[in-house]
């Protein structure tokens, strides 16, 4: 019994000691798109998902014309990147779609309108998957 416990308190120590000197993981930088919809209003996105970036300059250069649409979970707050709004995409939530379900569609100056509805009836969770939306062009520093 003393060595079986001895081992398994050994283990314990050697998968401290690995976590402790492995250092954390290299956050891929952010990228910034444009995106617009039939209101012709500018919306600005972070994306830090190195996969969903690479897939936004793909719709932009024209590589893939798949997904073109952006879907994500409503911030009620103003993003420094965004400031024309009061509200931002979570970047973590942040992916692409070519066809979502109708409740929620909005466009960018209907969901400011209407965004102390946002979360209840009106885009439930907070999800909002804007149909007519496509981005426009990448913002570089």
């Amino acid at each position: 019994m003393h060595s079986i416990l001895a081992r398994i308190l050994a283990a314990i120590v050697a998968v401290a000691a690995l976590t402790v000197s492995t250092p954390p993981a290299q956050a891929a930088p952010a990228a910034y798109f444009v995106m617009t919809d039939y209101s012709r209003e500018e919306f600005v996105l972070q994306l830090t998902n190195p996969a969903q970036i690479q897939h936004a300059r793909d719709l932009l250069s024209g590589t893939t014309t798949e997904q073109p649409h952006v879907h994500g979970r409503i911030v009620k707050r103003m993003a420094p990147y965004n400031p024309r709004w009061s509200y931002h995409l979570n970047p973590e939530t942040i992916s692409f779609f070519d066809y979502a379900i109708e409740v929620c569609d909005a466009t960018i100056p209907y969901v400011e309108e209407h965004l102390d509805e946002a979360g209840g009836a009106f885009l439930p969770g907070l999800h909002w998957c804007d149909w007519s939306s496509r981005l426009v062009r990448e913002l570089r520093p």
